[in-house]
């Protein structure tokens, strides 16, 4: 996908609406059209590239930054009792907008969302996950 079809940059460019809470230099955050619970937002580098993967490294520092300073806005803001941060990346991971955004959903005591399911390692499992991704951050 160009930038120039990209959802999110249309909404940085001022083409599309949003409910916009946030903006600096870098980065720009506003309400997701489909809220987990109500305010939350989505936070998202102005400058184009499409996940984790392939952002710049102080695109992802800016927005990380970002996320911080709304996570405390939006727990004040909202009297919530916590908030979730989270980051689709790949259409297999649920990404469904092909620009890199990070999710802040306020969460509330009672409002019955869960988190995602857990489990135990299998036997050897923990050691040869480990050993794959010590020896891919080698290469």
């Amino acid at each position: 996908m160009h930038m120039s079809d990209c959802v999110f940059c249309k909404i940085v460019r001022g083409e599309l609406p949003s409910f916009k809470v946030y903006e600096d230099e870098d980065t720009i955050a506003f309400l997701d059209i489909r809220p987990v619970n109500a305010g939350h937002t989505l936070v998202a580098p102005k400058k184009h590239s499409h996940n984790i993967f392939d952002i710049a490294p102080e695109d992802w520092a800016a927005t990380t930054e970002a996320v911080r300073k709304l996570a405390i806005a939006i727990e004040k803001g909202l009297n919530a009792d916590g908030v979730n941060i989270a980051m689709n990346n790949r259409e297999h991971a649920g990404q469904i907008i092909d620009h890199p955004h990070v999710h802040i959903i306020p969460r509330f005591k009672g409002d019955g969302l869960k988190l995602m399911p857990q489990r135990i390692y299998q036997d050897g499992e923990a050691e040869a996950s480990a050993g794959k991704i010590r020896a891919e951050l080698l290469r």
